[in-house]
This record gives C-alpha cells, sequence and structure tokens, in this order.
C-alpha cells in the first residue's frame, strides 16, 4: 500500500468518524417542546440597508405571535410595510452596519420587560421562530438564542448548492450545535438578545462576524447559548451566479480563520473530505480506499437526511410558508455533496484571501476576533 493511498485511508476514517458522531448526536436530538406557559412581550427589531422584493415581502408578512409583539424595522430606507409595523429610520456609520443599526434601535426604544430579537429582512418569520427565540432568552436558561438557517425553494444550481451547504451538511447549525466544543456555533440570523448580550454587542460595532464574536465573549463569561426549535427559514429562489454564494461563503471562511483559527484547518480535513476523497479513490482504484470512501459516502448520505429529517419535524409549526421545508427532504440525497463541493471552493478561494475581506463595497484588515480596520486607497495603487 503506498503512502498516498494509506494517507487518503486515514483521512477517510477521520471524516468517517467525525461523521458518525454527528449522526449518532442528532439521531438522539429531539424537537423540543413548544412553552405552555405564557409568551413574553417581545420587541422584533429587523435591520436593512436596502431590501430586496422578497425581502420586502418578508417584512410585510404577518407574524402569528400569541404574545405581545412589536416589529420594528431599522434602515434609513422607508419600506412599503404591514400595518403595525414601525419604521425607525437609521443610518449608521459603524464598518459594522447591522450592529450599527441594532445599536442605535436599543438605545431609543424602550427594551424594559420585552426580550428583543433581531432578525434579518431576508428571513421568514414565523409566530414559532420568534417564540423558540424568545422563550429561552425571558426563561433565562440562555443569554442569547439563534436558529439554524434554513433556505428553501431554491431556484437554479447555485441556489440549490447554498441549500445543500446549510441544510445538509455538517456546517448546517443544527450540526454545528450538536458537535460544539466551547462557545456554540451562532448564526447572527436570528437572535434573541438577553442584557448581557446587548450590553457585549455594544463592542463590536467595528467586527465582522460579531455573532461569532458574541457567543465567544458570552461563552468566557459561563453564559449560555440556546439553539431554537423553529428554524430560521430563507426563501432563496434563484440566485443566478455561482460567484454570489462563492463569494459569501469565502468571506465566511475569512472570518472563521479570523475568529477561531484552530477550526480553520478542520474544513478541508473534516467538512469537506468527500469531493477530494472520492477523487483521490477513482484516481488511485485501490480497493480498499475505494470502500472506505464509500462508507464515507453513506455515512455523510445518512448524516442529510437525519438534518432533513429534523427541519420537517420543525416545519409546521412555521405556518406561514408549511410546507417549504417538507419539499427539500428528496434533494437531501444529492445537495449535500454540492454543498461540500461549494464550502471546499470557498476555503479554497478564502486561502488567497487571508488577512483582508471585502465588506459592502469597502476592504478591511482583519483582526483577530474579527475587528475590521478601514484599509484606504494608496497613490501607488495599493488595496481597493
Amino acid at each position: 500500500m503506498s503512502v498516498l493511498v494509506l494517507a487518503s485511508l486515514t483521512w477517510a476514517v477521520l471524516a468517517t468518524g467525525f461523521s458518525g458522531v454527528a449522526l449518532a448526536r442528532l439521531l438522539r436530538a429531539r424537537p423540543a417542546a413548544s412553552s405552555a406557559g405564557t409568551l413574553p412581550p417581545v420587541l422584533l427589531l429587523r435591520p436593512v440597508d436596502a431590501p430586496t422584493p422578497r425581502e420586502l415581502e418578508n417584512l410585510a408578512a404577518p407574524i402569528d405571535y400569541a404574545g405581545p409583539l412589536e416589529q420594528v424595522v431599522v434602515s434609513p430606507y422607508r419600506p412599503r410595510l404591514a400595518p403595525g409595523v414601525r419604521w425607525l429610520p437609521s443610518d449608521p456609520l459603524t464598518p459594522n452596519r447591522k450592529v450599527g443599526h441594532l445599536l442605535y434601535a436599543l438605545e431609543v426604544l424602550q427594551t424594559q420587560g420585552r426580550v428583543v430579537l433581531a432578525v434579518d429582512a431576508d428571513v421568514a418569520v414565523t409566530g414559532a421562530l420568534v417564540e423558540g427565540l424568545a422563550a429561552p432568552v425571558a426563561s433565562g436558561a440562555a443569554a442569547l438564542s439563534t436558529a439554524a438557517p434554513t433556505p428553501v425553494d431554491p431556484g437554479d444550481g447555485a441556489s440549490r448548492a447554498m441549500t445543500g451547504l446549510l441544510r445538509y451538511t455538517h456546517h448546517s447549525f443544527r450540526a454545528l450545535d450538536v458537535m460544539s466544543a466551547g462557545a456554540k456555533a451562532v448564526c447572527g440570523k436570528a437572535l434573541g438578545l438577553s442584557p448581557s448580550a446587548m450590553e457585549s454587542l455594544k463592542e463590536l460595532a467595528d467586527h465582522i462576524g460579531e455573532d461569532l464574536e458574541l457567543s465567544k465573549r458570552l461563552h468566557a463569561r459561563g453564559l449560555d447559548v440556546a439553539l431554537s426549535a423553529a428554524p430560521a427559514v430563507v426563501p432563496v429562489g434563484a440566485v443566478g451566479s455561482w460567484s454570489t454564494p462563492l463569494a459569501r461563503f469565502t468571506r465566511w471562511m475569512q472570518v472563521l480563520s479570523s475568529h477561531r483559527p484552530a477550526l480553520y484547518p478542520t474544513v478541508p480535513l473534516l467538512f469537506t473530505a468527500t469531493p477530494p476523497l472520492v477523487l483521490l479513490a477513482a484516481v488511485m482504484g485501490s480497493p480498499v480506499l475505494v470502500g472506505a470512501v464509500s462508507l464515507l459516502v453513506g455515512v455523510r448520505t445518512l448524516l442529510s437526511l437525519r438534518l432533513a429529517t429534523l427541519s420537517t419535524a420543525v416545519s409546521p409549526g412555521a405556518e406561514a410558508r408549511p410546507t417549504a421545508v417538507d419539499r427539500g427532504l428528496p434533494h437531501a440525497l444529492t445537495d449535500w455533496l454540492l454543498g461540500e463541493a461549494l464550502l471546499l471552493a470557498a476555503f479554497l478561494c478564502s486561502l488567497w484571501q487571508q488577512g483582508t475581506v471585502t465588506w459592502r463595497g469597502h476592504t478591511y484588515a482583519l483582526r483577530p476576533g474579527g475587528r475590521m480596520v478601514r484599509v484606504w486607497p494608496e497613490l501607488s495603487g495599493g488595496p481597493r
């Protein structure tokens, strides 16, 4: 057995073991029961700069939350809103404009006695999501709550790859949640903020990946993060170009490298091992390696099916789109591989873009913890 075959076989065994542990933990996971007590009052903040037609549709949709709810759109642009939805004009100068919007809203709005939620405009908010985010914060069980982003209704190959990555691979926040060691994986698309989290957020206006840094800082203080039973459903449709999801996840890899440098090498080693190992097995033709890679593919497929089942289990509460999550189940058999390939491509792109990130038209140097420092153009034609 050659050294290359032995190394590939070792890699396949490690990746299979990693997937097997994640699958075993997810098989034990059960959807959390809805709270039977009084629903807490909620202040729902929706920060957005230039909403797309799909986001405007999300912002105008009614929310079937039975408790007291005030929804406030925080934006420099006043969109057409549903009755009862408030607009708060905001045009922050902070590098992270989303955090800037939130900090301004928290400064001028009454938060006392209410659970504060921050949910991106591309999320189709439901009563189940509001309850799932608010309950652990209101009860004191967690200082921060988050929801698994669940893309639905992909319209082309690029959106299917993005959907496959976020729903059917180890990069699903349901899988990340059961495999997290130390600070929990957090997605900033949908957050429930305790007073401790809001206080920590004040220091993150110049950070990218503020969700990861917020989780890290709360964990250092012994505070918990909870994952909502209800998903953050994100209708995606067709994204058109593959460059859109590739740029998004390349930036995510750069953020990961800045926030969690020890985890960065695990992306090709454990999270995206299948495409290169399938290629190595096909090229080298070793029967032992082919068998090991086939086992990896089998375990990865079972993992994707389990993640799809967990998404389906919580979809009935998402009454705004009751069948959208269910329709993704058949795609779980194939789209997880598209998702792994997308993340691997993003990782490789990030290797050539270490140290800086381009975000919202500006280039920033990345410091530890995701702190951004603006890189100004130089007369010599430096970074732009």
